[in-house]
């Protein structure tokens, strides 16, 4: 029994050895890396002595990144600027899974909100095909997201909505990312596709309770649907996705990577 213990201990304290090997901050305090900092202040136990160095020196190094940008387009700086205000006001640029959701709010709220107004077209609308018909790609158009031949025209089908249906959509979305009620019964599912593929998303519910959401490639796209379990599903540039989801709140499912 006694060897039992000490054969299970030290498999345990194997265990965390191997899971440190992943993050090895041994030399952190000699790191001029501003995303090695950064992760080591997302790991590291709050009262450790080393974050009194880090944190102020990553936010210097941060700053100076901004300062010395070249191209004003540089997409790191708005993230450093955004890294400095979350250090600004916290230990670190770790944020909570609500944080995260909201943020996807707010960022989804103003999207719909310019739809509305008529400010931003849908990503498929052109003057040119004025029913918001997604153009599938030919041997002319080789540059355009690509899609299974197979559910290339449902897609074109889900996607050619009219502008009296894509505005009560429009309407429908801003309405329930502003609905707080936690006895509403429906809830918003944000599909944001980062693949080279423009992809359907099949929800299967409860009997015959099914969804299809057309997502054009390296864009998104919100549906509200009844809370409940579901069987999410797609084919995203060849490959099969499926995930069961429990619907109760508003969620953000990301698809496929970018190259």
């Amino acid at each position: 029994m006694k060897n039992l213990f000490i054969f299970l201990l030290t498999l345990s304290f194997a265990g965390f050895s191997a899971q440190q090997k992943g993050k090895d901050y041994s030399n952190i305090l000699k790191s001029k890396n501003i995303y090695e900092i950064n992760a080591f202040l997302r790991d590291a136990h709050p009262d450790d002595p080393k974050r009194v160095i880090l944190k102020p020196r990553v936010m210097e190094m941060m700053n100076e990144y901004i300062q010395n940008a070249a191209d004003p387009n540089d997409r790191k700086v708005k993230e450093m600027q955004e890294n400095l205000a979350l250090l600004k006001r916290k230990p670190s640029t770790k944020i909570t899974f609500e944080e995260y959701n909201e943020k996807i709010k707010q960022k989804q709220i103003a999207k719909y909100r310019a739809i509305l107004a008529g400010n931003k077209v849908p990503v498929n609308y052109t003057k040119s095909n004025p029913q918001n018909v997604y153009v599938v790609p030919t041997a002319t158009n080789a540059k355009a997201p690509v899609i299974a031949d197979t559910e290339a025209s449902e897609f074109n089908m889900l996607m050619g909505t009219t502008a009296a249906e894509h505005k009560d959509k429009t309407v429908k979305i801003l309405n329930s990312l502003f609905d707080n009620d936690p006895n509403s019964t429906e809830a918003i599912v944000m599909i944001e596709n980062k693949s080279d593929c423009n992809i359907i998303v099949r929800m299967e519910g409860i009997g015959n309770t099914k969804y299809r959401l057309a997502v054009p490639a390296h864009d998104d796209n919100s549906i509200v649907i009844p809370k409940g379990n579901y069987l999410f599903t797609s084919i995203v540039c060849g490959a099969q996705y499926a995930s069961q989801k429990t619907i109760q709140k508003p969620i953000m499912v990301a698809l496929g990577s970018s190259k």
